[in-house]
């Protein structure tokens, strides 16, 4: 044996606690210093409407349809505050048909079969992080039961013969261009 003494009882034990104690401060600050740079810089909210002419919505997003302006309108000033909503895009009738000629502006065909009045006013709602689209979707549909129609534009699930998100350029976080 050697002649050093064994550290036993109380010693041992004045050393030992405050170590594990140091060694879980350290590993509980470690953990929230990852958890907070993990965390997504939060995006900016203006629920105020704004015209989707000339943006491009590139995330996914809910599309609530309107027969008319007025209803569109009205619906829009109503997501002020919305904790689901982060950006509002509207569309009037006559934008939409703008659009929808410069889409289709190859297919004169197309263009001649189809009338301005034809194509619905909408609200482009990008949501939240977090907020479950489909549910949103749902809730909408109750909130606005003369909405024409309530989609969920969600490009992780494009049907096929979409372009699909690899082959797409990269959304920014904002979800527009």
């Amino acid at each position: 044996m050697s002649g050093r003494p064994v550290r036993t009882g109380p010693k041992l034990i004045k050393i030992l606690i405050p170590a594990f104690v140091l060694a879980a401060a350290i590993g509980v600050g470690v953990a929230l210093l990852v958890a907070h740079l993990a965390e997504p810089d939060p995006l900016p909210v203006d629920t105020g409407p704004v015209p989707a002419a000339g943006r491009n919505v590139c995330g996914s997003s809910v599309v609530v349809y309107f027969e008319t302006d007025e209803q569109m309108t009205r619906a829009s000033g109503s997501f002020h505050g919305d904790p689901k909503t982060r950006r509002v895009f509207t569309e009037t009738k006559a934008e939409a048909y703008e659009r929808f000629k410069r889409i289709f502006a190859e297919h004169p065909e197309t263009l001649r079969l189809t009338r301005p009045d034809t194509l619905p006013a909408s609200l482009d709602l990008l949501p939240q992080r977090g907020v479950n689209l489909e549910e949103w979707a749902a809730e909408l549909r109750g909130r606005y039961p003369e909405a024409k129609k309530v989609d969920v534009l969600d490009l992780a699930h494009l049907p096929p013969g979409l372009p699909t998100p690899a082959t797409m350029p990269s959304c920014p976080p904002s979800g527009e261009y």
